[in-house]
């Protein structure tokens, strides 16, 4: 007679189920790091301290910057398959303070490498010719004030980007601390181009009582150009 009560036969698996527990910690592990990955790579927040770039982007704005659009391309088809862009002229972008890498400076690119940038009575020129400039504004309008050469709020240049640079202005050319006092941005030091407001708090804003009264909700989402 035959015992059939030994060992299952050869090839049978009981099947292996995670706990529940497990699952868990599986999917925060996951999310942390996909976080982590986007935090350090893609996007990164920022908020305004100065009003350097008013009336475009008002201190108390909360930005996200995507880190990821200007990021350097190794091969050939990382530059056709990515979503990687030149650095154009007008682009808002967040980068290291040249005088401070420590600090980061939001600024627009005004001069590209190899261009020559000059300021007349406090109109920019590139390579000679006028630059339209709807989004700059001014503590003292260009025509109440004279041409004062010592003053590069006023007269500036010309000086040529040399290559690899770029010549940023704050929107608010008045009160902005820029490479008229500092000098050319390298292309390392750029982290970013900004995005869009994602909150923005002030005391211009939306009137409710409490914490709610600063909230400026008409910037939320608000696209920068």
């Amino acid at each position: 007679m035959t015992n059939d009560t030994g060992p299952a036969k050869a090839g049978h698996h009981v099947p292996y189920k995670k706990s529940t527990a497990r699952e868990y910690f599986e999917s925060i592990c996951i999310a942390v790091i996909l976080a982590l990955f986007v935090r350090t790579f893609v996007v990164q927040a920022f908020k305004i301290p100065t009003g350097s770039m008013e009336k475009n982007l008002l201190i108390g704005d909360h930005l996200l910057v995507n880190k990821f659009a200007y990021a350097p391309a190794v091969t050939r088809l990382e530059e056709m398959l990515l979503p990687i862009d030149p650095i154009r002229r007008g682009d808002i972008v967040v980068f290291k303070y040249p005088e401070d890498p420590e600090r980061d400076f939001i600024k627009r690119v005004i001069g590209l490498p190899g261009e020559t940038v000059e300021l007349k009575n406090k109109k920019v020129y590139i390579d000679g010719k006028p630059l339209d400039e709807p989004y700059v504004q001014f503590l003292v309008p260009p025509d109440e004030e004279g041409a004062l050469d010592f003053d590069v709020r006023v007269q500036y240049g010309p000086v040529t980007v040399p290559s690899g640079h770029y010549f940023m202005m704050g929107d608010n050319r008045d009160n902005s601390q820029d490479s008229r006092y500092w000098g050319f941005l390298p292309r390392d030091y750029v982290k970013g181009r900004a995005l869009f407001v994602y909150f923005s708090f002030g005391e211009d804003g939306g009137g409710l009582p409490g914490l709610l009264g600063g909230i400026r909700w008409s910037r939320i989402l608000h696209q920068i150009h």
